[in-house]
C-alpha cells in the first residue's frame, strides 16, 4: 500500500480532469463512510432509547424530575407571558 505523500505525488502528477475524477470518488468514499459510521451510531442510540422507555426505574426517575422542575416550569411559562 502507498504511504500518503506517494498517492499525493501520484494525484500531482494526474491531469487536472484525472484530479476531478479523483475528488469525486474519494468524496463519493467519504460519504459513504460517514454515513455507515452514523446509521451504526444512530442504531445505538434508538436501542439504548428503547431501554430508557422500556425502563420502569427510569420513568419513575423521569417522573420525579418532572414534578421537582414543575414549579419552575410554571414561573417561566408565567415570566414568558408577562410583558416585561
Amino acid at each position: 500500500m502507498s504511504t500518503y505523500s506517494e498517492v499525493l505525488s501520484q494525484a500531482q502528477s494526474l491531469t487536472p480532469d484525472e484530479q476531478q475524477q479523483l475528488l469525486e470518488v474519494l468524496s463519493a468514499l467519504m460519504r459513504d463512510r460517514v454515513r455507515t459510521q452514523t446509521q451504526g451510531k444512530r442504531s445505538e442510540i434508538d436501542a439504548a432509547l428503547i431501554e430508557m422507555v422500556q425502563d420502569p426505574e427510569y420513568q419513575a426517575q423521569v417522573l420525579q424530575m418532572e414534578a421537582e422542575f414543575a414549579v419552575a416550569s410554571w414561573e417561566a411559562l408565567q415570566l414568558g407571558e408577562s410583558p416585561v
